[in-house]
């Protein structure tokens, strides 16, 4: 027997290896005051969670529908891996904001170098729900702090279960059954005359994201909870319903979604991760002075067809 053989031989009887168990980690979960939000305290997402640990934070996102974890010192790559676990990414259609070597991850940011973007400068301009311009939304979002400005740069989130629950009963009448109409060109061609952060879309780019239909009031795959599913940064009408009405439900309805009682404003501290269920809420970017630096990776979910 060659020497080759006898050695394919032992490695093929030799112990199987196994990939090390994770170890668990000591960590807690603070719940915020307001209408949603908790804080994971001393969990480091550089290493992988176990299964218990996992499931322990999977139920705080759907009991809280926003998490934060402090201070995560995590790359590009366990970013990656960490949102992987709750299923598929999506591709942002804005190619030109990915982060190099990781299309998984769109760059929000103000910041210009050599007179371009680095990333999407305008991003939450207007009150929405990651790609729900999609036949398949996003389950949610994880957005992850890499510089911060000194002052701005607050993120609002607003509680659409709340926004549902507390709905003027004639208005939950009018959109009980109605399905409306979600688009990404929405407000594209105004942010682009209000600034210089939108590129102009290719035809493959448009061709990504052609228009869909979603219920108003949708239900949580996990959950069972119903939620306005609606924002006036992609939802452009209701269907079956004359323009002006429609026009006129839609208004109130985004209205009454962001209602002081309705809302959690984060205050970004360094190196911040913020995962939030885009099934659940809507959010907003508060504004940042133009010569202060803002700079966040942001990865997106996959969800389910909504119901």
């Amino acid at each position: 027997m060659s020497q080759s053989n006898a050695l394919r031989r032992s490695e093929a009887h030799a112990a199987p290896r196994y990939a090390p168990v994770p170890a668990p980690q000591d960590f807690s979960i603070r719940p915020l005051a307001g209408a949603m939000g908790a804080e994971v305290v001393g969990i480091d997402l550089s290493r992988e969670l176990d299964a218990a640990d996992f499931a322990r934070v999977h139920q705080a996102h759907l009991d809280h529908h926003l998490l934060v974890f402090r201070d995560q010192r995590i790359t590009p790559q366990q970013h990656i891996d960490f949102s992987r676990r709750f299923g598929r990414l999506m591709i942002h259609v804005l190619h030109q904001f990915h982060l190099p070597g990781h299309p998984e991850i769109l760059i929000v940011s103000n910041i210009v170098e050599d007179g371009k973007p680095v990333g999407l400068g305008d991003a939450g301009k207007y009150w929405h729900s990651d790609i729900s311009y999609k036949e398949l939304p996003s389950l949610g979002s994880l957005l992850h702090a890499q510089e911060l400005p000194a002052q701005g740069g607050d993120t609002l989130f607003a509680n659409m279960h709340l926004a549902y629950d507390t709905l003027p009963a004639a208005l939950r009448d009018a959109v009980e059954g109605k399905r409306a109409v979600h688009s990404y060109l929405a407000k594209y061609g105004q942010l682009q005359k209000e600034g210089a952060w939108r590129p102009n879309l290719s035809v493959q780019q448009v061709a990504q994201v052609q228009e869909v239909v979603h219920p108003v009031v949708r239900t949580h795959p996990e959950s069972g909870r119903r939620a306005l599913f609606v924002s006036e940064g992609f939802t452009t009408r209701i269907e079956g319903l004359p323009e002006d009405e429609s026009r006129q439900i839609l208004d109130e309805l985004f209205a009454h979604s962001i209602r002081p009682e309705h809302l959690y404003r984060h205050q970004w501290q360094a190196h911040d991760l913020v995962f939030w269920d885009n099934r659940s809420l809507i959010h907003l970017a508060a504004g940042t002075p133009d010569h202060l630096r803002r700079k966040l990776y942001r990865t997106t979910i996959e969800g389910d067809t909504p119901f």
